[in-house]
């Protein structure tokens, strides 16, 4: 954690990942989580979902939620208004997909892509050029050969890449992560980056907790990202994200505790 003494940030705005933050293992919101955020909105604070996931698989969230604004998905490569309409979007080249691909055919890794249409698993259509892509992601459980892939992505210097879970690597336009999408949605809500608290466990939520006036780990984050934050929470499976809510929105909790 960063050595902030004491933290008093007047939150506008809310920014939650998803997985292994608002969702615990179960791929479900409790109703600790589901019940701080409706607080928090009737107390006039934003809520907004960011994450490495596609419209498709938040969408549902997002609703049951009663989330009524933004929403920064794909690791900040779209951005959708208040009624779910595209606000924004980056594309990687074709080229760069069909590189990464035969990329994972080589090393013969897991792999998944998301494009404007739908998400593909360890396959891909036959002709990539008839699709418009936004993220590409690698699945390697070895170590070494994960940190080959990585520095050959690295090497190409046309990419953002972060990861969502510790054996995997994602990949984004360069420059577009959760938050350069946060930020563009302050700007449409008038609302300082200084005024968010920013909640996630792993890599590709490094830049939004950095970023955010209150950047909150989550108690089953990487250690790389506790060690950015400016708090750190209690695990998904334990309402994490309720407690930073409580504690930091809310302030039903003694500050820092």
């Amino acid at each position: 954690m960063k050595n902030n003494q004491t933290i008093d940030k007047d939150i506008k705005l809310v920014a939650l990942d998803m997985d292994g933050t608002l969702l615990n293992s179960e791929h479900q919101v409790s109703e600790e989580n589901h019940q701080a955020i409706q607080e928090a909105q009737e107390q006039g604070v934003v809520v907004v979902l960011s994450t490495g996931r596609s419209i498709s698989t938040v969408r549902e969230h997002a609703d049951t939620l009663g989330l009524n604004s933004y929403l920064v998905t794909v690791n900040g490569s779209e951005i959708w208004n208040e009624n779910r309409e595209l606000f924004r979007r980056e594309l990687l080249p074709t080229e760069q997909i069909e590189w990464m691909y035969n990329l994972s055919r080589q090393y013969n890794t897991g792999f998944w892509a998301i494009s404007t249409e739908q998400n593909w698993h360890d396959e891909m259509p036959e002709d990539l050029h008839k699709w418009e892509w936004m993220k590409f992601g690698f699945n390697v459980w070895d170590e070494k050969v994960r940190e080959t892939i990585y520095q050959e992505l690295k090497a190409k210097g046309e990419f953002e890449l972060s990861n969502s879970f510790v054996h995997n690597i994602e990949i984004n336009p360069i420059g577009i992560n959760k938050a350069k999408g946060l930020q563009i949605v302050c700007e449409q809500l008038g609302i300082s980056m200084e005024n968010v608290m920013a909640v996630g466990d792993s890599l590709n939520d490094l830049a939004m907790i950095n970023e955010a006036g209150l950047g909150v780990a989550m108690g089953n984050a990487q250690e790389t990202v506790k060690e950015a934050a400016d708090w750190v929470t209690s695990a998904n499976d334990e309402n994490g994200v309720a407690l930073a809510i409580r504690t930091w929105v809310l302030k039903d909790a003694k500050k820092g505790e």
